[in-house]
């Protein structure tokens, strides 16, 4: 970390243990992380690893059992809510039934002690934002799904907080408007320069959305880095595993740096001791051939058609192999003997979960 000044959110060693009994376990377990300022993380994991804790802690939510947090530079391990200038919108959206659409969006300017006049003003220009104008009189009732989330969108936003939270926040809509309102927030994100905080447990939202993606596990983080590293060079089977479907092989890395794979050798990007390795491989990252040498024979057992690619499930020495291929016009028929290389993207070699814990940096 150089400049606490410079970030908008920063983690300095924080756990977190519910309840007094100090031999309970720790719902996280000493994470450190920065949110520079302007910028989208988003913290990723399955259920339990303490994604969410993290994020009620940032709000203020939860209090850290040890460690620090700063918020725009300043120290608010020890502040509520009300104290820390975050905003937070929740999986539900949490809109008030009886209230119409700008007094919603009003209700926290009311609170903070703004009269009415400016505060529809403001109200009504940050559901301009939003995209929804015209809209003011209506009930929550009376709203889409999407409507219902530009509200909630708007309502913390025009409050300007210093930090955005975002918890879960397309998870009750269906998949066509859940990738619009995900590109609408990266885009409201980016033109307002907004330092934002999110929480999901969907991959591909994951990596639409953010500037940093923070993998955790069992209360502590896997890996951190941009969408496309952690997709490309995982350093754990779980980060492998978990974002994205990938496929591990046990190879082994020479003293030349090469790993061989069956047949295959390949030259990782990074510095690989030599011995015994696994290789993690997308289902994308496959090419296939009619023939050639110095590849791995492959016989096709099942296929898929799934409009945009075909599936394939290739019978080889290495095992059953998962191809995804979007080559729609030499279509294999069950039972064709192909070779099979590796392309240089979706292949990566990783160490053990246990051992990358220690180097999730």
């Amino acid at each position: 970390m150089n400049n606490i000044e410079d970030a908008g959110i920063v983690f300095r060693n924080i756990t977190k243990r519910y309840g007094t009994d100090s031999s309970a376990a720790l719902a996280v377990k000493g994470i450190s992380f920065e949110v520079p300022r302007g910028t989208l993380t988003t913290i990723l994991g399955p259920s339990g690893c303490g994604k969410t804790t993290t994020l009620r802690m940032i709000a203020g939510l939860e209090s850290p059992t040890s460690g620090e947090i700063f918020i725009g530079g300043k120290n608010v391990t020890t502040l509520g809510p009300a104290q820390r200038n975050v905003s937070m919108m929740f999986q539900s959206y949490a809109l008030f039934p009886h209230m119409n659409v700008v007094e919603n969006v009003m209700y926290g300017l009311r609170m903070s002690g703004l009269a009415k006049e400016p505060a529809r003003a403001k109200a009504v220009e940050a559901l301009r934002g939003v995209g929804l104008v015209g809209y003011d009189d209506r009930l929550p009732s009376e709203l889409s799904g999407g409507q219902q989330q530009r509200v909630a969108l708007a309502r913390a936003l025009v409050l300007e907080p210093e930090v955005l939270l975002f918890d879960e926040p397309l998870s009750n809509l269906d998949a066509r408007l859940r990738r619009e309102m995900r590109e609408e927030i990266r885009a409201l994100q980016q033109r307002l320069s907004l330092t934002v905080a999110y929480v999901t447990h969907d991959q591909a939202e994951a990596m639409a959305v953010s500037d940093q993606i923070i993998v955790m596990n069992q209360g502590l983080i896997a890996q951190k880095g941009s969408p496309r590293a952690l997709y490309e060079t995982p350093h754990s089977e779980f980060v492998a595993g978990f974002m994205g479907e990938a496929m591990l092989f046990p190879a082994v890395a020479g003293a030349d740096g090469t790993v061989a794979l069956g047949p295959l050798v390949l030259r990782p990007r990074t510095a690989v001791t030599s011995g015994p390795v696994k290789v993690a491989v997308r289902p994308e990252a496959w090419r296939i051939h009619r023939q050639g040498a110095g590849m791995l024979p492959a016989r096709l057992d099942k296929r898929a058609y799934l409009g945009a690619v075909y599936e394939y499930t290739f019978e080889t020495a290495l095992g059953p192999i998962f191809v995804v291929s979007s080559d729609l016009d030499n279509v294999l028929a069950v039972g064709d003997e192909v070779q099979l290389s590796l392309g240089v993207h979706g292949v990566s070699v990783v160490g053990s979960t246990e051992a990358a814990r220690t180097n999730a940096e």
